[in-house]
């Protein structure tokens, strides 16, 4: 990195003292309550402060207009593996992460001019980029592009082309932007006479979107630094994000499988109703055909007829609760957003692990486990909450607010069916049992029916049939348990004689 990137970008560092950076400015006039609420400083539940950034090199976040709005910062030196590599300002009057993109306001002119955006995980991404005189670079400043982040871009570009890491965290990310994206790009409406001669209003969306994969372990920065043909390249191989999304969601797959086959056409046949052209939605059906080896008219038979109104979050949740829910529902998806409410529960009082497990140790059931979070982010999450608790250093709380990704904090990625908390903490905790047990009850559902499954299978011969016979029976004793578990007070139930029977 040339002195004159590292000028231009405002580059700096942040020592490792506790409070060199407060000190400073305090002696130059600024007060503590203006430090704080810039997130410069933060204070400590006995009054004390220290300084939020330390031993970090620091990039400054402006916003479209060059403003300086907040901090971001890279450990430089850590032995510690739950230290953050990254963290941002908090949420202040002038910071809001989810609604700026990094080098935007470099970018924006390149944006306008090449008529295309170029969307890249990091800081040193955009910056290596810029330095190459690739001057359509972003960045979203974390895994997922949010709302606000969309419908500031488009303002300069409708032509986007996401360029994020290849593994399995870049690609779920990719994903979950493209979802933001269909709900937050104008939208024109195609009238079209259906068979029975009625006009049905169809959103399409007004924008393309792209997604080319970095080569494995390579990140932009690194791909520019030795050879800028390679990523011009790189950026010429973008796909349109339906053939991404069809090849994201087969690799790996047993296309053999007819479940799968129906799962990867239920994710991808509502973006090819996206697609405003109809020979390109036609191309595109004939293509997802050709991949799942399935009749085209059997896509145009599950195809979506029209964009259902989103469901508030209640009805979401009333959805999930309810026994008489799809079958065909996404048990996978489900069970995040548990997980998911599960996790920030802990993240916002981490010290209710302790009473979460006395309550469960008395419904009979195991203490709150590693297991019981699949999703790799709220895995980690996990961890964080339990390291929080293992040190003496600093609360839990000020330990996860120094340490905790940038993905898990609660006021960048809202939670999909935030609800107001119960008033008590009597309350709060049988919630919060209350979800641990649906999501073991969800993972013992799906077991269960893959046994039932296999047993109908007469050819898979994956295990005897006594033997599935035990499993099964097994199975049924722990939803059996789990039901019961339900039904208790002590998960929200009104069951007052429930007694564990293990």
């Amino acid at each position: 990195m040339s002195d004159e990137t590292i000028k231009i970008w405002g580059l700096g560092y942040a020592p490792s003292s506790w409070n060199a950076l407060g000190s400073a400015l305090q002696r130059k006039g600024y007060n503590q309550s203006l430090l704080e609420a810039s997130g410069l400083i933060t204070q400590r539940e006995d009054g004390t402060s220290y300084d939020r950034f330390r031993q970090r090199l620091m990039f400054p976040i402006r916003d479209t207009y060059g403003k300086i709005a907040g901090f971001g910062g890279r450990i430089l030196f850590s032995e510690d593996q739950t230290v953050a590599k990254y963290i941002n300002s908090p949420r202040t009057e002038l910071f809001d992460k989810g609604s700026l993109l990094y080098g935007l306001d470099m970018a924006r002119r390149e944006i306008r001019k090449s008529e295309q955006a170029v969307i890249v995980e990091g800081y040193m991404d955009v910056i290596g980029l810029h330095q190459a005189g690739f001057h359509n670079a972003i960045s979203p400043m974390g895994t997922a592009l949010t709302e606000d982040q969309f419908t500031l871009l488009k303002k300069f570009s409708r032509n986007i082309i996401l360029a994020l890491d290849p593994d399995a965290a870049g690609e779920k990310a990719t994903l979950r932007g493209l979802e933001t994206a269909r709900q937050t790009l104008d939208q024109e409406t195609e009238l079209r006479f259906d068979a029975h001669g009625l006009l049905h209003a169809e959103a399409r969306l007004r924008a393309d979107i792209r997604v080319t994969t970095l080569p494995e372990g390579k990140d932009p920065d690194e791909i520019v630094l030795s050879d800028p043909q390679a990523w011009e390249q790189i950026v010429a191989k973008a796909k349109p994000v339906v053939v991404h999304v069809m090849e994201t969601l087969a690799a790996s797959q047993n296309l053999e499988d007819a479940k799968v086959k129906r799962e990867i056409a239920a994710q991808v046949l509502p973006l090819i109703e996206d697609v405003a052209d109809s020979v390109e939605r036609e191309a595109y059906r004939e293509q997802l055909a050709r991949l799942l080896r399935v009749d085209v008219r059997a896509l145009l038979a599950a195809a979506p007829q029209k964009r259902q109104p989103r469901r508030s979050r209640g009805a979401q949740r009333e959805a999930m609760e309810s026994p008489e829910a799809s079958p065909l529902a996404d048990s996978a998806s489900r069970n995040r957003i548990l997980e998911k409410e599960a996790l920030q529960a802990l993240l916002r009082d981490p010290e209710s692990l302790y009473r979460l497990n006395r309550s469960l140790g008395l419904l009979g059931l195991e203490p709150l486990g590693e297991a019981d979070f699949t999703e790799s982010d709220f895995n980690q999450g996990f961890k964080l909450v339990k390291a929080s608790l293992d040190q003496d250093l600093m609360s839990p709380k000020e330990y996860l607010e120094e340490n905790l990704p940038e993905s898990l904090e609660e006021k960048d990625e809202p939670m999909p069916m935030r609800k107001i908390l119960p008033p008590s903490e009597e309350k709060r905790l049988a919630e919060q049992v209350r979800t641990i047990v649906r999501i073991r009850r969800n993972v013992v559902q799906d077991r269960i029916q893959e046994i039932q499954f296999l047993q109908s299978e007469l050819e898979e011969k994956t295990f005897s049939e006594e033997e599935a016979q035990i499993l099964l029976l097994e199975l049924l004793n722990q939803r059996r348990i789990l039901d019961l578990a339900l039904q208790s007070p002590l998960a929200g139930g009104t069951n007052l004689s429930y007694r564990p029977n293990r």
